[in-house]
């Protein structure tokens, strides 16, 4: 079940199963709108509270389909804290070998649930934004945005 709705990012597409999310992204898979599920209504509301600053953590079940190296980069950069960035090279030594820092990229760039699995807080080496399936717009976004949260600043990058 695949529904739309505008926010500070454009408009946002979530599909979910019956009890978790599937996808969420900025280009739709499925061009007409479900029914809102409890999961839809949930997601809705805890992204709003992210994108007012009211919430850091999503509290969704999901249900992620990928290789197991996938869904392992995944689970990695789901525990990079809210504000926080870390490298391609950083998710890669965790995985145990530092030159699988393209596949991380791969992994990442394949990552069907964007900005609840924050992809976007993994940056280049050289501390530059690299790509994002959002666009690199939406992840400077989500980047100045978090920062703006934590710190009152307005922007990082």
């Amino acid at each position: 079940m695949t529904s739309s709705f505008e926010s500070a990012l454009g408009t946002i597409y979530i599909t979910t199963s019956d009890e978790a999310v599937r996808a969420i992204s900025f280009n739709p898979k499925q061009s007409f709108d479900s029914p809102l599920t409890r999961v839809h209504r949930a997601f809705r509301r805890q992204i709003k509270e992210y994108f007012e600053g009211k919430r850091k953590v999503f509290d969704l079940g999901l249900d992620l389909e990928g290789t197991p190296f996938q869904k392992e980069v995944w689970k990695i950069t789901s525990r990079i804290p809210f504000g926080e960035t870390r490298t391609y090279r950083d998710i890669a030594k965790q995985l145990g070998d530092v030159k699988k820092s393209r596949a991380v990229g791969h992994a990442l760039g394949l990552n069907p649930i964007l900005i609840v699995v924050p992809c976007h807080r993994v940056i280049g080496e050289d501390g530059k934004l690299h790509g994002y399936a959002g666009g690199k717009r939406r992840k400077q976004w989500l980047l100045n945005r978090e920062y703006e949260i934590l710190s009152g600043q307005t922007s990082l990058f």
